[in-house]
């Protein structure tokens, strides 16, 4: 009788299986040789739908031709090397927006952007004190290479949630973290 007709070896044989494709789903190791390029451009605000023009000129206020910038933060590396900037926008039409500009961090399974009432420490303390307090998940990371817009939900409070993480949600741990600070 060969060792491979021994009924313990097929079943050990059966559950190694079951273990390497368990282990290859859970933290899709791939994922570290592979990068996802994102290049959005600033984000502007919607066109608006046809406005009726007053017969009469108005005066109105100076409004804004572009994004205006409300706090910026540079990332600092938590669990893997990562660089780049956070930067949040006002749109003129008083939306905003979270922008990662040059990103370079990487990919993991279940990456996500988060806004936090954390502080940004750096090192292994740092790692994992996000989802300790108060956060608001703006999505998925769209790509761990580039620059990418996540929308604000308009009753977020920026004064109360001043940093921003690249949270992996399967192994709760931060891949990057910024303080933001307002802008003057």
């Amino acid at each position: 009788m060969t060792l491979l007709r021994r009924p313990a070896v097929l079943i050990g044989l059966g559950v190694a299986a079951v273990l390497a494709v368990v282990a290859l789903s859970v933290f899709q190791p791939w994922k570290l040789f592979v990068d996802r390029t994102v290049d959005e451009a600033l984000p502007t605000a919607a066109a608006p739908v046809s406005v009726a023009v007053p017969a009469e000129p108005v005066a109105a206020g100076p409004v804004a031709a572009g994004p205006v910038e409300l706090a910026r933060g540079e990332l600092i590396s938590h669990e893997h090397a990562s660089s780049g900037s956070v930067v949040v926008l006002e749109l003129p039409d008083g939306s905003r927006v979270l922008r990662l500009e040059d990103l370079d961090t990487s990919d993991g399974p279940l990456l996500k952007v988060w806004l936090t009432d954390a502080p940004v420490i750096e090192g292994r303390a740092g790692w994992h004190v996000f989802d300790d307090g108060e956060h608001v998940d703006l999505g998925e990371l769209k790509g761990n290479i580039g620059s990418s817009n996540y929308p604000i939900p308009a009753g977020v409070d920026l004064a109360q949630l001043t940093s921003v993480s690249i949270w992996c949600d399967r192994f709760d741990v931060s891949f990057a973290a910024a303080a933001l600070a307002p802008v003057a």
